[in-house]
C-alpha cells in the first residue's frame, strides 16, 4: 500500500517518520503494518502516474511511503 505527497510537510507524514507502525482505518477495519520511505524514483513516478492518470501533475516529484500490512 502507497502514500504519496508533492511535499513531506503533512503532520501525517512527519509522524511516520518518528513512529514507522501506523494504523489506517478503512471503513469499519483498522489495519496495522510497517511505514518506509520509497526510494525508488521509478516506482515514485509510477504511484504519481497511477495516482494521476493523464494529468500534469503526475510528473512532478513527490515524496511516497510504502506501507506494509501485518498478517
Amino acid at each position: 500500500m502507497y502514500f504519496s505527497r508533492h511535499k513531506p510537510d503533512g503532520d501525517w507524514f512527519q509522524n511516520v517518520m518518528v513512529n514507522p507502525i501506523v494504523k489506517i482505518k478503512y471503513n469499519d477495519s483498522v489495519f496495522v503494518g510497517n511505514a518506509k520511505i520509497v526510494k525508488d524514483e521509478k516506482l515514485d513516478e509510477k504511484i504519481s502516474q497511477l495516482k494521476y492518470p493523464g494529468e500534469e501533475r503526475a510528473k512532478e516529484k513527490r515524496v511516497t511511503i510504502e506501507v506494509t500490512l501485518d498478517g
